[in-house]
């Protein structure tokens, strides 16, 4: 049984489609990424699927409950993590995983039972009696994620969840979500961190303008779409070096601001022509989903 299925789900605003036709599939146990520009439709999606928003057209199914008629049936058996933290400031943090428990209807000797495993899965072990406002921002959002889990969901939907942490905050969300998902659970993921969705998802969709334009494997879509060699040129002279060698030696050059980034099956001639050229500084590096990403929807700002 398929844990998320839509087909054919529409939703507009202002006779604008912010979700045009699409259709998911999740099985159990994988982390799905949902990714896209700014107003691409993935947040107007993951509504609709908690059914949150009536969808013009279409079909939701979530954990074999109809969505929006069973809504909350469903809701039930899910897990949350919005884009904003949204942790009730008068409360400390255990007290703020007892009061979401009880909205689940749970008992609160079971709540006592199940908030120690959830403090530690958090590494707020220490801090379960501090306000929510000593808390980093870091804190916060484990502590966000631990809330999602109280009602032991068999789906999870995680809403940009590292937006705004260091890299130390990142990993260590990278690391329970990964325990997540090898306990069994089922997460759908939005993220703008390419790196993120590589690491974490067994398959993504890509959206843009409220359309799926790619879905797979992340290195599948990569090895599909993307010559397998990057390197990025970028310093004095770079556009004047692109024109000379650069475009003849890769497959593909594109430059965005200051960087040149040519794409080729063998980037061995481009270093070779590069070492001779003192003002240019460069990296070379394999393809990533970020390179599949951009070339997809395009370089352009989204606002």
């Amino acid at each position: 049984m398929a844990y998320l299925k839509a087909v054919g789900l529409r939703k507009a605003y202002d006779g604008t489609d912010v979700v045009a036709g699409l259709d998911l599939e999740l099985e159990e146990g994988m982390c799905f990424g949902l990714l896209g520009p700014n107003g691409a439709g993935k947040t107007t999606t993951l509504r609709l699927c908690l059914g949150l928003t009536a969808p013009d057209s279409g079909e939701i199914t979530v954990l074999g409950y109809p969505v929006p008629q069973r809504a909350r049936e469903a809701r039930a058996r899910i897990g949350v993590v919005p884009q904003a933290d949204n942790l009730d400031p008068d409360f400390t943090v255990r007290e703020n995983l007892l009061v979401y428990g009880r909205y689940f209807g749970i008992a609160r000797s079971e709540l006592e039972r199940r908030i120690p495993a959830l403090l530690e899965f958090a590494e707020l072990a220490a801090r379960e009696h501090s306000r929510i406002q000593t808390l980093s921002g870091g804190m916060k959002r484990r502590l966000t994620l631990a809330r999602a889990l109280v009602n032991d969901p068999s789906l999870v939907l995680l809403d940009e969840p590292t937006t705004g942490l260091d890299p130390q905050a990142r990993h260590l969300i990278w690391e329970r979500l990964r325990r997540l998902t090898n306990e069994g659970k089922t997460i759908i993921l939005t993220t703008h961190f390419m790196d993120e969705a590589e690491r974490l998802c067994h398959r993504v969709a890509i959206l843009d303008h409220g359309r799926k334009i790619a879905e797979g494997a992340p290195r599948e879509l990569i090895a599909q779409h993307i010559e397998p060699q990057v390197v990025e040129v970028y310093g004095e002279g770079v556009e004047d070096w692109a024109d000379r060698i650069g475009r003849s030696a890769a497959q593909r050059c594109e430059r965005t601001g200051e960087t040149v980034f040519c794409y080729t099956h063998d980037a061995d001639a481009l270093v070779h022509a590069l070492d001779s050229e003192p003002r240019l500084r460069y990296l070379h590096r394999p393809a990533n989903l970020e390179d599949l990403f951009l070339k997809l929807t395009g370089r352009e700002l989204r606002d």
